[in-house]
């Protein structure tokens, strides 16, 4: 009972924040000249700087669960990210980004900056990271799965496999995410909008790679990357518990 009301307090703090929030400032990114992938500077800075705290990130997240999930899976429909076990550094850069509005994220924005001060902004980071990537995940469900994850995989291992690591582990001090346990349709819909130049904050180095990559072939990435298990970081959900 506890659990449904803190759950609905979430959501309605998500509803109040949201129509309360001011509109989202504006920062040039990729399509600007003087644009800088990954600039240290700022906050982003200090909070990469602290030393997050997991008790104090835990109470941070609390907003967050209500679109996130208490266990960060997100949404297998693609429209909240998996973020448990992401590397605090993406995090970071993530939040930090909309914040300063070099990633157009409405829904998002709000919640972003009711994140007080880069300490907070570590501490969320830091009881984000701690949970474990969810094994049950939004995955590619065509019936031609097989073919797809096998086109997509080919793919990856030539192009992706240097950033993202062969199961889909990133690299923290490069701030690569972690895309292994991440939903299908949210990696399509992210490559996609990398791809057309719709993600302002993203890296040009990646942008080249995937820009000549056609719809197909990036249903068929997006389908392999969707497949990847980190070993050893990967838990299965709880069970729900039964009503007396």
């Amino acid at each position: 009972m506890m659990k449904k009301l803190t759950l609905l307090a979430a959501a309605m703090f998500t509803a109040t924040v949201a129509l309360a929030a001011a509109p989202a400032p504006h920062k040039d990114g990729i399509e600007g000249k003087d644009y800088k992938w990954n600039a240290q500077e700022g906050e982003k800075m200090e909070a990469l700087k602290k030393k997050g705290r997991v008790k104090e990130g835990e109470e941070a997240y609390e907003a967050c669960g209500a679109c996130h999930l208490p266990s960060g899976a997100g949404r297998p429909d693609g429209t909240f990210p998996q973020l448990a076990g992401q590397h605090t550094t993406v995090l970071i850069k993530q939040m930090a980004d909309i914040r300063a509005g070099l990633r157009d994220n409405p829904t998002m924005y709000p919640f972003a900056i009711s994140l007080t001060d880069p300490q907070e902004l570590a501490d969320a980071a830091a009881y984000i990271e701690s949970l474990c990537i969810p094994v049950t995940h939004g995955v590619y469900e065509g019936k031609d799965a097989a073919v797809q994850i096998a086109t997509g995989k080919a793919l990856y291992e030539k192009q992706c496999l240097e950033c993202h690591g062969k199961n889909g582990e990133g690299q923290k001090e490069k701030f690569y995410p972690v895309i292994a346990g991440q939903h299908y349709k949210y990696l399509l819909r992210q490559m996609t909008e990398i791809r057309d130049g719709h993600r302002r904050n993203a890296n040009p180095d990646m942008v080249k790679v995937i820009k000549p990559y056609t719809n197909d072939q990036l249903v068929a990435i997006s389908a392999y990357q969707s497949s990847l298990v980190m070993p050893g970081s990967m838990c299965k959900a709880k069970p729900t518990a039964k009503k007396k």
